[in-house]
Formats: structure tokens, sequence, C-alpha cells
């Protein structure tokens, strides 16, 4: 009964982190020869910035539900806390949130992992760790902007990721049957499936450089040659999720 507790806390935490995909139409779209038209997670909790979109292609008009904003505005895996509205007030600088990443990697005590960059947007910062001896992306994780709490990235990072994700019972969880293997999606594909979704949903936007994930891609998203968000593609499936959760760029670090 106590494990079987736990996965339901875990269940419904995990439904709370989603309620922030949907800010635009098509944020969980497919593509590719083994996928399917439609959206699993998208918007179907809801959005972060507005109403959310549950969106499939073919379609003349998305399903549409309330959208809420997530766990104290952008703040969803805090110590698993409590539900509250969008949060004001001072934020941290991009000098703390790296010190902040720094000394989250000290505490892993492994070697192999590092810090790629750290990425300041309006709603968090993002950190990307990557493993030194193969040049993959490791994991993503998030810094709270009000309280320098760090947490794991909701979406892809923990949905996909084959071996440091919740779905591998790596760093963030326990097992339930991830797929492994060498990815079958190519990179090319991958980045062909990224600048079909940008051009459906966000015009006007192009992908930048690609990163190698455990289970799939990280996307640079870029506007006018600068960077404006990012996506990722599923490296078995060809689905595409956009990073709805970030909100806009503001600058970056790279180490």
């Amino acid at each position: 009964m106590i494990a079987g507790a736990a996965l339901i806390t875990v269940a419904l935490v995990t439904a709370s982190a989603f309620a922030y995909m949907g800010e635009r139409r098509g944020v969980y779209t497919t593509y590719g020869a083994n996928s399917e038209t439609t959206n699993s997670y998208g918007g179907f909790l809801g959005g972060m910035m507005r109403r959310g979109y549950s969106y499939d292609y073919g379609t003349t008009a998305p399903q549409t539900y309330s959208g809420q904003y997530g766990w104290r505005g952008c703040r969803v895996w805090n110590n698993y806390g409590n539900p509250t509205g969008p949060v004001q007030g001072p934020t941290i600088t991009l000098d703390t949130a790296l010190s902040t990443a720094k000394n989250y990697l000290a505490s892993l005590n492994n070697p192999d992992l590092a810090i790629d960059e750290v990425e300041e947007y309006s709603q968090n910062f993002y950190v990307l760790f990557y493993e030194k001896s193969t040049g993959i992306g490791a994991f993503e994780m998030i810094v709270d902007k009000y309280t320098g709490e760090i947490y794991p990235e909701m979406g892809p990072n923990m949905m996909w990721n084959t071996k440091y994700g919740m779905m591998s019972g790596g760093m963030m969880g326990w097992t339930t049957g991830a797929q492994n293997g060498p990815l079958t999606v190519t990179v090319e594909q991958a980045k062909t499936y990224s600048q079909q979704f940008l051009d459906a949903n966000y015009p006007g936007t192009t992908i930048g450089s690609v990163d190698k994930f455990y289970g799939y891609y990280h996307v640079d998203v870029l506007q006018a040659g600068n960077t404006y968000g990012m996506l990722s593609v599923n490296g078995y499936t060809g689905q595409v999720w956009y990073h709805t959760w970030h909100g806009t760029f503001i600058q970056e670090a790279e180490l």
C-alpha cells in the first residue's frame, strides 16, 4: 500500500507539471512515419500563459481547456509544494543560478557530468548537463528565479530520457519500461521535423543547434538568428515537444 500510494502521489505531481503544456496549439505535435497524429500531452491539461490546446493536425479548430498557472507561477517541482498563483518579487541573478547548478553538480559526485550552459528566461533558469566521456546530453534542470531551488525540468527530460529520466528508473524516479537502444530518428530527421513544427506553429523561427540526449534530441529555436526558445524531438517516434514553460529568453552563460 505504501508503494502504491507513493506512485499515486508521483502521478498526481507529474500531472500537475503538465498543466504548463499548451501555451499554443501543437505543443506536442507528432511527426515522422512512426508517429500518430494525435497529441498525447500538449495542451491537454491547460497552458501556463493562457487557455491550452489539445490540437490534432487535420482539424479546423483545436479543442480548448482552461489553462492554469503551474505551481507557484513557474515552480513546478519545488519540494512537491502546493499550487499557488503567479509569484512576483526580486529574482536571483544568472551568476547565482550558475552557482546553484555547480553546487548541485558537486552533490552528484559524478566526475563524468558537467554543465554545458545556463540560460535565463522570464520564467526560470534552464541548465543543460552532459556526459564528458560521450558528449551526450545527460539531463536538464530548472532553477527557480525567486528561491534559487533547482529541480528536474518537466517534459521530455523526465518522460523521454531513457538513462536519467523518471521513465528509466534513473536520477529522477522509477522504472516504467522506456524504450532503449540506438535512436531510430536521425539528426537530420529531427531537424526536419523540428522545422516543420516551427513553420506550422511559430512562423518566422528556425532551428539552431541540436544536442543528442538519451532518448531524444534537444533543439534550440532561433528568431532572426537569436535564441528564442527550445523544443525536443523523440528519438524513436519523431514526436516534437515545444518547451512552453520558460517564457521569454533573456541571456545565457556557456561553460
